[in-house]
């Protein structure tokens, strides 16, 4: 129970790796708030819950929840769900940037095609939304002189997609990337450690849902990753759980791949 007594923000917690988060903080011993643009999104992509709600399996584990649904990429938005965040459990210790996602068209996300209204819609879910929750959320962290924040980048973040397909989501988690190391030098001297994963061929409950897991598409990806499989969420929420405990007291600003050996480098 390294986490008793913390109280954590995980944003796209309702499902997939977000849901992961939730639990696995949770089951560390943090009262946890989920965040969502929709608390029930595990129903969209079929992901079986053990509770009614992601907040029910937490309080399931003997911790305390609520659910917040709001959007991100506004920042009154995120600005009252940090304050009903303290108001409920009287300090904010956790923030996981985990909204965001590639959701635009494929086809038309090459550099010299993709349109100014994805460009706009990526960097708005996956850059603007963790900055908005990084700024307001570090304002009681440095009031109580410690914090952790973890900003989910990804491998697109690092190593351009073949034929330069998802540029504007490339863009956007790069700079998640390089915002946390900003974040971790203006931060450090509160106490307040800022770090990032990112993940690559996880098999979330979406990412299921649009056929990674089918056969073939399955041993194309395993055939270019070390490990030879692909990653579940849990081991995505195992390096949350080194990032916001003390077995991470010494490190910050770094981003830590969580790929299997697809990247690397």
């Amino acid at each position: 129970m390294k986490l008793e007594g913390r109280v954590a923000l995980v944003t796209g917690g309702a499902r997939g790796l977000g849901r992961a988060y939730v639990l696995r903080l949770a089951s560390l011993g943090a009262d946890v708030v989920v965040n969502d643009i929709n608390l029930n999104a595990a129903k969209e992509f079929g992901e079986e819950l053990t509770a009614p709600t992601v907040m029910d399996e937490v309080r399931n584990l003997g911790r305390r929840s609520i659910g917040i649904e709001a959007d991100v990429t506004d920042y009154r938005q995120v600005e009252r769900m940090v304050q009903q965040t303290l108001n409920q459990f009287g300090r904010l210790d956790i923030l996981v940037n985990n909204a965001g996602g590639y959701l635009a068209p494929f086809e038309r996300s090459k550099p010299t095609q993709v349109p100014p209204e994805d460009v706009k819609h990526l960097l708005d879910i996956n850059l603007t939304s963790a900055m908005y929750c990084c700024q307001v959320a570090s304002r009681p962290m440095k009031e109580q002189r410690w914090g952790r924040i973890v900003n989910v980048a990804s491998q697109a973040g690092l190593k351009a997609q073949d034929d330069g397909f998802m540029v504007a989501y490339g863009v956007a988690k790069a700079g998640v990337i390089n915002y946390t190391r900003y974040l971790a030098a203006e931060l450090g001297p509160y106490g307040i450690n800022v770090n990032c994963i990112a993940p690559a061929w996880i098999l979330s409950s979406r990412a299921v849902a649009q056929g990674r897991n089918d056969p073939e598409t399955r041993a194309r990806l395993e055939s270019q990753i070390a490990l030879r499989r692909l990653g579940l969420p849990e081991d995505c929420a195992k390096v949350v759980e080194f990032l916001v405990t003390d077995l991470s007291d010494y490190v910050t600003g770094q981003t830590i791949n969580v790929c299997g050996g697809y990247v690397l480098f």
